[in-house]
Order: C-alpha cells, then sequence, then structure tokens
C-alpha cells in the first residue's frame, strides 16, 4: 500500500512536513524553540540564529489554526505550480520570498514574523501565470489583485489583529515578479 503513495511534489511536502515539526517542537518547548528558531525580529547580526529565523520565519506557526490556515492553499496550489517551474525554482521563490519579508519586517516593525503567508500569498499571485499567452495580462491575475492584495491593502488601515497584511503584500509582489519575469523569459526562448 505505502509503495503505491508517491511523493509527488517535493518541495511542497517537505516545507510542509518542516513546518508540521517545527509546529510540534513549538508545542513541546511551550513556544521557546518558535521563538529562537521561527520567528524573525530584531536582533545582533552577531547572533548566529539570526540568519536561521531570517529564512526559517517561514516554518513557524503559532498553532494548528494558523498552520492549516496557511497549508491548506499551499498544498493545493503548490504541487500544480511545482510541477510547472520544477522544485528548485519554487524553493528559490520560497527562499527570496522569504527573505525580503523577513528583511522587511526587521526595518519596519518591532514585532516578531512567523507563518508562511507570505509564500501563499507568492504562490496565489504565481498560479496567475500558469497558462499565459505571450502579450497577455492574465485575467485571474487582475482578479487576483484586486480580491487578494486589494483586501490586503484594505486590512492595513482597518483591521486590528494580528495578522501581518505587509507580509501578504509583500508576498504577493514577490509572486507577480516571479510570474512576470518567468513569462518573459519563456517567450523570449521560444522565440
Amino acid at each position: 500500500m505505502l509503495k503505491k503513495i508517491q511523493y509527488n511534489s517535493p518541495a511542497i511536502l517537505t516545507f510542509t512536513i518542516l513546518s508540521f515539526i517545527s509546529l510540534i517542537l513549538g508545542q513541546l518547548t511551550s513556544n521557546f524553540s518558535t521563538a529562537l528558531l521561527f520567528s524573525v525580529y530584531r536582533s545582533s547580526l552577531a547572533d548566529i540564529f539570526f540568519y536561521f529565523r531570517l529564512i526559517g520565519h517561514v516554518l513557524g506557526h503559532a498553532d494548528l489554526q494558523h498552520f492549516l490556515g496557511n497549508f491548506l492553499i499551499i498544498l493545493l496550489i503548490g504541487p500544480i505550480l511545482e510541477e510547472k517551474y520544477g522544485s528548485r525554482v519554487i524553493i528559490r521563490m520560497m527562499l527570496i520570498t522569504a527573505i525580503i519579508t523577513g528583511i522587511l519586517n526587521i526595518l519596519l516593525f518591532d514585532t516578531a514574523l512567523l507563518g508562511a503567508s507570505g509564500i501563499v500569498f507568492m504562490l496565489i499571485l504565481l498560479s496567475s501565470f500558469v497558462n499565459t499567452q505571450e502579450g497577455k495580462i492574465p485575467l485571474t491575475l487582475i482578479l487576483i489583485i484586486i480580491l487578494f492584495v486589494g483586501r490586503e491593502i484594505i486590512d492595513v488601515f482597518f483591521a486590528n489583529d494580528n495578522i501581518s497584511q505587509l507580509t501578504h503584500i509583500v508576498g504577493g509582489l514577490c509572486g507577480g515578479i516571479f510570474g512576470f519575469y518567468i513569462d518573459r523569459r519563456k517567450w523570449r526562448i521560444s522565440a
């Protein structure tokens, strides 16, 4: 029976498993490990963990609800994108998005940031480019920008919660930039 199960999306599945392990580790350590390794915040550049946290914050989640909210979307659209772009490209996109959102949080806020929502929004915007034609702007991209990113921009001003809308917006921008870059490159190669 186990031989029939396929590890069909190595980057997305490994990311999911690592995040789940970090969630369990956080629960077992009363969130000590989450604060030490899986949250990004201002700290000394001499701190060896600072550099791990810059990327590792996307693995950390406050609780199971937070984890499920992110990974239901990641597991839904991530494998499709990984099949289209390849595991290495998806990993690079996730790493770049993690570093950018981590650095912006450190520069702009005094709070800790954790969770994969920047990756979620990157994947959502990137998914708009799956079946584009040369020189055309996908209507799905326009609608996603209006619905997802627009809602986050509004929430910046009106929501009073612990959600980092900036991370969502920046993740979406990363996905849009990756999509346009890869799409333009694809059309230049085929021309």
